[in-house]
């Protein structure tokens, strides 16, 4: 995406956001808020090879999936037992992890919360992995009005229940709302609860997201509330 097309989006993206009333910005974390994503494809690559060398790449195929959806899809029947070995190796993994900031966020979330718009994470990661992030960023929960995880959802994405579970929480429409998503279920989960959808090309080249997204963003570096 060139520098002239970003820009482009960017003023778009302002000019329609003046159309609506954002009371809540709700984000996913890894790919979203974090520059994770590249970590967990190190991790699940060497899962998919030990496990599933008959299929390479695998980890790009489960990328966005949560670990409950892996497990059921490539971890159930003859493997079902490791999946108590790699849980184990994943919270170890996580708790070893860089958490860094996507470009622009720390502004962006700062600016909304000035701005009086309600802020919440909106993740399938659970308390074990938040509790890693709390480790390495003591600041990150003062960043938000709200952190929902995966114990507080029934469903996984792409059904929208863990969106219109955070619109609940605030007590707002979802068409008051903007979801920032990087995977194609966050999308799909993003766009069924009937928010407004912006797709961070972090993790998906911006072309694939681009049909889930009402926006697609590189950062949040040329963001504005």
């Amino acid at each position: 995406m060139t520098f002239f097309v970003l820009c482009s989006t960017f003023r778009n993206f302002a000019a329609e956001m003046k159309k609506m009333t954002m009371k809540a910005a709700l984000f996913d974390l890894d790919g979203v808020v974090f520059n994770t994503e590249s970590q967990y494809s190190v991790f699940w690559g060497a899962q998919c090879r030990e496990f599933h060398p008959e299929i390479p790449g695998l980890e790009n195929k489960i990328k966005g999936q949560t670990l409950v959806q892996i497990y059921d899809a490539w971890f159930s029947g003859p493997l079902k037992d490791q999946q108590a070995v790699i849980t184990a190796r994943l919270d170890e993994f996580e708790s070893q992890m860089s958490y860094d900031y996507v470009a622009g966020f720390e502004d962006y979330i700062r600016a909304l919360r000035q701005q009086s718009v309600k802020t919440a994470v909106v993740t399938s990661s659970n308390q074990p992995k938040m509790e890693a992030v709390y480790a390495k960023r003591p600041e990150f929960k003062g960043l938000f009005d709200a952190i929902l995880t995966s114990e507080d959802f029934e469903r996984s994405k792409p059904d929208p229940d863990c969106y219109l579970k955070a619109a609940q929480r605030f007590g707002v429409e979802p068409k008051e709302c903007v979801v920032f998503e990087d995977s194609f279920n966050g999308l799909k989960s993003g766009r069924a609860a009937g928010m407004y959808v912006v797709g961070l090309a972090t993790t998906n080249a911006a072309d694939a997201i681009e049909p889930l997204c009402d926006k697609v963003i590189e950062n949040f570096v040329q963001l504005r509330v």
